[in-house]
């Protein structure tokens, strides 16, 4: 950053912010007013304590907002030197982080789907692209009552716009797409590989049946490919053990509850019916639509006496289509343009939308991504940049522990490097007075092999912090 009047550089400010929110600060207050105090980068950086305050923090996130384009192209060339990253395969999610407080100064606040289950807060939108790695490389913020579907074309035409038009493998939810996405991206020539929406699932239900033609691609997984469409399309159906006894245990669950709560209504109108037909509906309906796989395949009819009145409730399952979800367990599809007809590697690479949500997750639970505190649109958004540089460091300390044989889960580490502390030690001298010495106290055994096999040295020397010389008499 180009350096001007100020005391201390907007480098250094953006890299105390990026460095707070890695530890964990929800806020620059709480970054100033407690944890720099707390922490060694007064030794590190140089800036001491009566430098940091609120007021510098706001500041540096004005300044350094205006940078986020160069910022992302930097960490693509990062990504290139340190990893090897060829970026042929993006993924392509996203999610939302909502407000505390009203956030009326905010243009792109708005109620919408949460996926933070906070719909009575405003939110608004994040899209991220990652790299099969769960690096990520680039985000746009959207505003909080944005259909995801509505993003893709702008966030694919955004990368495309700033690192070419390469022949990259675009890898989406099946909640970022529609036909017209689709269309749009086969004209630009570009690459899928998509999730399908469920309902698709019916249209191949011979070749769930068909007990041949499957792949094990790893134990209780197995894919193979189906007939395409036009497009030069394929799809790939997908089956799993696990998630097929999952969503049993899901339905059943619902199945329970759902006659239970109509068993419990049924009783109530055998000793008291009820001449209200529509009051009685909507009792049925508002249990159906709180139970939604148990009313698919669950028929609910009334039962009247002479007077017309209703007395109770019959059920019974609907044989067909309880059949076809018990078929349908642990079954998903997946579509793509791409020319090879490997369906192992089509279930590899969607598998890496995990990443994304990965990363969505370290951003929000470890890194303090909500909620957001700041009410302005220019600071929100240098706050979601913060979060960002935040989880690029996150990402490539786990790259770093993988090349140490040190597994990948960077929290685990951190509190263990938690247990590190310095001290002052302060040695009263004659004639010369105090003499003050910060160093570095020596960790546990444990913590002592962590630091060798990771080739991280501590600091040996002391460092002299003031020397006090006593005022001569008079």
């Amino acid at each position: 950053m180009p350096s001007g009047q100020e005391e201390i550089g907007w480098d250094v400010v953006s890299c105390i912010l990026t460095l707070g929110r890695f530890c964990a600060q929800p806020s620059e207050l709480s970054l100033a007013e407690r944890w720099y105090e707390d922490t060694a980068l007064e030794d590190l950086l140089g800036v001491p304590m009566d430098k940091i305050n609120d007021a510098r923090l706001y500041r540096g996130l004005d300044v350094l907002r205006e940078h986020k384009d160069e910022l992302c192209g930097h960490l693509l060339e990062r990504y290139r030197d340190w990893f090897g990253v060829g970026f042929e395969f993006l993924l392509y999610d996203v999610t939302s982080t909502y407000f505390e407080g009203l956030a009326l100064r905010n243009a792109k606040a708005a109620r919408g789907y949460s996926r933070d289950h906070r719909s009575d807060c405003k939110q608004v939108c994040i899209g991220l692209v990652v790299t099969p790695q769960g690096l990520p490389i680039a985000y746009e913020v959207f505003a909080g009552n944005r259909n995801d579907v509505t993003t893709l074309q702008e966030m694919v035409r955004l990368m495309e716009d700033k690192y070419g038009q390469a022949k990259r493998v675009w890898v989406f939810d099946r909640g970022i797409v529609s036909e017209e996405n689709l269309e749009w991206l086969r004209q630009r020539g570009a690459i899928y590989l998509v999730g399908t929406p469920r309902s698709q699932l019916k249209k191949h239900q011979a070749a769930l049946l068909d007990q041949t033609h499957w792949k094990e691609v790893r134990p209780g997984v197995e894919v193979r490919c189906v007939e395409g469409s036009q497009n030069n399309e394929r799809f790939i159906l997908c089956r799993s053990v696990d998630r097929g006894a999952k969503e049993r245990a899901m339905l059943e669950r619902q199945l329970n509850r759902l006659r239970t709560e109509l068993g419990q209504l049924d009783k109530a109108l055998g000793e008291h019916p009820a001449a209200d037909l529509e009051a009685v509906g909507r009792k049925v309906g508002r249990w159906l639509g709180k139970y939604p796989a148990a009313a698919a395949v669950l028929a609910v009819e009334t039962k009247k006496d002479n007077q017309g009145r209703v007395c109770g409730l019959e059920l019974k399952e609907r044989t067909e289509r309880m059949q076809w979800a018990q078929l349908a367990h642990g079954a998903y599809l997946l579509r793509t343009n791409h020319p090879s007809d490997d369906p192992e590697a089509f279930w590899r690479w969607y598998i890496q939308l995990s990443q994304a949500e990965a990363a969505f997750r370290t951003g929000k639970s470890d890194l303090h991504l909500r909620p957001v505190f700041h009410q302005k649109t220019q600071r929100v958004e240098a706050h979601i940049l913060v979060s960002f540089l935040s989880l690029a460091l996150w990402r490539t300390l786990e790259q770093w522990m993988r090349a140490k044989g040190l597994g990948d889960c960077a929290r685990q580490l951190l509190l263990e490097l938690d247990e590190l502390r310095s001290m002052d030690v302060v040695l009263p001298t004659r004639p010369a007075g105090e003499i003050r010495l910060r160093v570095v106290a020596r960790p546990e055994k444990a913590l002592a092999q962590l630091l060798a096999h990771l080739q991280l040295e501590l600091p040996q020397t002391p460092k002299i912090l003031k020397n006090v010389v006593p005022k001569t008499a008079s």
